[in-house]
């Protein structure tokens, strides 16, 4: 079941910017959209919203008054040029602060965190899956073994049919899974480039073209719904 997000912002160029972002995870669904936080309000006494992206400095209400006033409220990331307003953000419980202009890979670090707050993690003794996340490592269920994988030393992942390969520097590890089971338990700075490719961005040994990346030696397609995300680790 997909995340339901809304944003509220006046200015319509910072709204398209994050109704991008929010299209390039697979399990975001951006609701609706608002200009003013009354409007918003109204909103959200009918309508069961998840992960609301909040601007700051608005006419009339701001997201500061918005938060303090309005009793019905999703999780909250607030959006804001003003790096000042951060302290106060925070002391009212939001999940993150960004600041304008906004990165994907920071909208994506967010995004992970209010996975993170909303995600319960079973002991391994107790859990049916192929892979458990714990701290800065996965186990992973191969060959009738659980096999301990840093995250740091993993270069990418990739899938064939029912079944993922976890690529270090020294060792392919498989398992009998899908990939996007990996996408939510992995740190942020992992990111889905192809329906069958997750990379490590802290491994990339350079990007030559929109088409591939260099990686550790491997040359890792990128999938044409996914060359913005590309753009955005360029810039």
């Amino acid at each position: 079941m997909g995340i339901k997000c809304m944003v509220v912002d006046d200015e319509p160029l910072a709204i398209k910017v994050l109704e991008k972002h929010i299209m390039q995870v697979p399990d975001l669904e951006l609701v609706s959209t608002f200009d003013n936080p009354i409007t918003a309000g109204d909103f959200l006494q009918n309508t069961a919203i998840d992960l609301l992206f909040l601007d700051i400095q608005m006419p009339v209400v701001t997201g500061i008054d918005f938060i303090k006033n309005t009793t019905i409220q999703p999780k909250i990331i607030l959006t804001t040029a003003y790096r000042e307003y951060a302290l106060e953000g925070y002391e009212l419980d939001i999940i993150d602060y960004l600041l304008k202009p906004i990165s994907f890979i920071r909208f994506y670090k967010s995004i992970n965190k209010y996975k993170a707050l909303n995600t319960t993690i079973e002991p391994i003794a107790h859990k049916s899956s192929e892979i458990d996340t714990i701290s800065d490592h996965i186990f992973v269920n191969s060959n009738k073994r659980m096999i301990r994988v840093e995250f740091n030393n993993i270069l990418f992942i990739d899938s064939i049919k029912d079944y993922v390969r976890i690529h270090t520097a020294d060792d392919t590890i498989i398992t009998k899974d899908k990939i996007s089971s990996f996408v939510e338990k992995l740190p942020s700075y992992f990111l889905r480039v192809h329906r069958s490719y997750i990379i490590n961005t802290g491994k990339i040994a350079s990007l030559t073209s929109k088409d591939v990346v260099l990686l550790g030696g491997m040359e890792i397609p990128i999938g044409a719904s996914y060359k913005e995300i590309v753009n955005l680790i360029k810039n």
